[in-house]
């Protein structure tokens, strides 16, 4: 008995990669000037100039946050004595977060929390670098505890947890109290 043949045989695209299959546009045909740019850039290239031009734009503006916190340390722009002054109104406004916390106004609570800790933080950071050597490694032991406990509760407030954030607001409490004896 003969071995059967294949009816159909698979054509030789089918087994090729698919590189081989694609089909090959001419050089000359794909670098044709655009109709309505008056040069010899390729549309893809010209959207790559707009939205990179756009985009360089959008992050070198200067905006707020936007209600996020801010986390870094710019060289303060000022004195020590300045910073004293302030961190107690700062302070107040963290201290004044209770009410949102008992309330569960949580969206109020991460605005509130995003707009008083970074003012505080860089208060407190001016007051820590003005201090002595032997007393700065206490501060900033003091310092990363607070803001530690405001970023839990601004997790908490996010995760919508009540315990959690008594818990995260009456440790900021305890800390700024230790913090303000200290200084």
């Amino acid at each position: 008995m003969a071995t059967p043949q294949l009816a159909a045989q698979s054509p030789p695209e089918i087994l090729s990669p698919p590189a081989a299959r694609r089909r090959r546009t001419p050089v000359s045909a794909r670098f044709q000037p655009f109709a309505g740019s008056g040069g010899g850039d390729p549309p893809r290239a010209l959207t790559r100039r707009a939205a990179a031009a756009v985009a360089g734009a959008w992050f070198l503006r200067r905006r707020d946050p936007a209600g996020a916190a801010e986390s870094w340390f710019v060289a303060p722009e000022q004195t020590a004595a300045e910073a004293e002054a302030a961190v107690a109104g700062h302070a107040r406004g963290l201290l004044e977060l209770f009410p949102l916390v008992e309330s569960r106004a949580w969206r109020e609570l991460q605005q509130a929390l995003r707009e008083d800790a970074p003012l505080l933080k860089q208060d407190l950071y001016t007051i820590i670098q003005s201090k002595p050597g032997a007393r700065r490694p206490e501060l900033r032991k003091l310092f990363s505890a607070l803001f530690n406990s405001v970023t839990r509760l601004d997790y908490a407030a996010r995760s919508r947890d009540e315990a959690s954030a008594v818990e995260h607001y009456r440790a900021i409490v305890a800390t700024l109290e230790t913090i303000m004896a200290r200084i």
